[in-house]
């Protein structure tokens, strides 16, 4: 008999939370704190999100996202999770670069960036403090017209190997171009400026699993293999959710829905946009979707070694003369971000080597081909990125024991997000996202979602935000502001 993953749940619930992504599962865990009845649903088998792991026979454990995140993650983790998590976060041994115009090694932190940039890159000490200084000002509310390539062209004009130095990791952290609005940077960029790089010792596994218990032990009602079909309202307020439990389906009664799918997903598939404003469509229909991904997992012999002292924690390599948004996102590959995984990732665990070669794509590119060139264009994937690889880590054909590949295909059918957009939607989609509860009370979404608010650190703080703001309105049926947590959690 089917399974009803659903089966021991209320019929009632004060919030019920759409996904368990890191900003659902933050904001769960928020308002479970706040002595609120919280259902969290998760179509996927496993909690996570993009924040997920996947096992290989042999002991081989990949991290699909463990990356880097900024320092701001220890003091979140710490308030808004537990002390185990935040001082389970570690700094990174070193990052690196390696393009035909420049190749160093980097600490990632202002001091060092300064210091590289006057010292390597000739800039003058004025313009690299002051272009500092602009980022680190930026906010929420600043001018959106200007563009990061506009932002670059002030303080450092026609220098593209500088523009390359600076541009590289944030559109790998989160999926922005020159053309996107500079504070979509610029806040991003500050973050990882602050202290560095850091990642979470012990892996994604480990990290879920402690925020689960965190999540029980505060009264979270977990149900994963639950697709939610539809949100239904009551003179144009929450009243339920309809879930596909597997085994059966349910209709879960609640005061508010906190919404950790995609956003367009979450306003015309799960509400209806009959249940909107016609400009808000208009606005939700202009939201562009962000690129996705393209991965290659390998993973080394047991006995094998990578020295972290030779090739670092994170290697953004690229063959292509010059940065450009165009040649980032090509089924052309030329740039790939290597994350070297060691035994120090996961000290309980069996040593093991692992490499993870990240490139971003666009789904139009992988989702219309037929199966047969589909497979065969994922294993050119896979030696092409073997073939790259070799440069960096010699002989490497003969040291794997396992490679495959994944594409923005394989994360549209596990995190259920549309065009498998790895960052949410572009900037404009913050707006729509921050203005839902103005059209149905009660409704609410939190993930990453426009720029700022995407990779670990973002999509965690929008939960919090997003957390209080439904607190308040359970509390004194009206929704506030949140600029006094989002100020807050800037300056964190």
């Amino acid at each position: 008999m089917p399974k009803d993953f659903l089966k021991d749940a209320k019929s009632r619930y004060d919030v019920v939370v759409i996904g368990a992504g890191l900003a659902g599962l933050t904001a769960a865990n928020i308002l479970a704190r706040q002595g609120r009845s919280v259902l969290l649903l998760e179509q996927h088998y496993k909690l996570g999100g993009m924040a997920t792991w996947f096992k290989r026979p042999g002991g081989h454990i990949f991290d699909v996202s463990l990356h880097g995140f900024p320092y701001g993650m220890v003091k979140s983790c710490r308030r808004y999770w537990s002390k185990e998590i935040a001082d389970s976060i570690v700094q990174l041994d070193g990052v690196r670069f390696d393009n035909p115009m420049f190749s160093l090694w980097t600490s990632f932190t202002r001091e060092d960036f300064t210091n590289q940039l006057i010292e390597k890159f000739n800039v003058a000490p004025e313009r690299v403090h002051a272009f500092f200084d602009k980022a680190r000002g930026m906010n929420f509310y600043d001018d959106q017209a200007t563009t990061t390539r506009e932002l670059f062209d002030e303080f450092f004009p026609g220098r593209e190997d500088v523009i390359r130095l600076l541009m590289e990791p944030i559109t790998y952290a989160n999926g922005s171009t020159l053309e996107d609005p500079a504070i979509s940077y610029g806040i991003v960029f500050s973050n990882f400026m602050s202290k560095g790089v850091f990642t979470f010792q012990g892996g994604t596994d480990r990290l879920i699993g402690l925020m689960e218990q965190e999540l029980k032990n505060n009264g979270v009602t977990i149900a994963i293999n639950c697709d939610v079909k539809k949100i239904n309202l009551n003179h144009g307020a929450i009243a339920s959710v309809e879930v596909d439990a597997k085994g059966a389906t349910h209709t879960i009664d609640c005061d508010a829905v906190v919404s950790n799918a995609n956003l367009k997903a979450t306003i015309f598939n799960l509400v209806g946009e009959e249940k909107f404003d016609k400009n808000f469509i208009d606005d939700a229909r202009a939201v562009r979707l962000n690129n996705s991904s393209t991965q290659v997992y390998m993973a080394l012999k047991e006995d094998d070694r990578l020295d972290v002292k030779e090739l670092g924690d994170l290697l953004f390599s690229s063959t292509a003369p010059y940065f450009r948004t165009e040649a980032l996102l090509s089924r052309d590959i030329t740039s790939r971000t290597y994350s070297f995984y060691y035994p120090k990732t996961r000290p309980d665990a069996p040593p093991r080597c692992m490499i993870v070669s990240s490139t971003n794509a666009n789904f139009d590119d992988w989702a219309n081909l037929p199966k047969e060139e589909y497979e065969a264009s994922k294993q050119d994937l896979c030696e092409t990125t073997l073939d790259a690889l070799e440069a960096y880590v010699p002989n490497v054909r003969e040291r794997v024991v396992h490679v495959e590949a994944s594409t923005p295909v394989t994360f549209k059918h596990y995190t259920a997000h549309l065009a498998g957009a790895s960052f949410g939607t572009k900037f404009e989609g913050l707006a729509v996202s921050r203005a839902l509860p103005q059209q149905i009370s009660g409704l609410y979404h939190a993930g990453s979602v426009g720029i700022i608010m995407s990779g670990w650190l973002g999509a965690m703080n929008y939960g919090v935000i997003v957390a209080n703001e439904v607190d308040n309105q359970l509390m004194n049926c009206n929704s506030r502001s949140t600029a006094e947590v989002e100020q807050e959690l800037a300056k964190e």
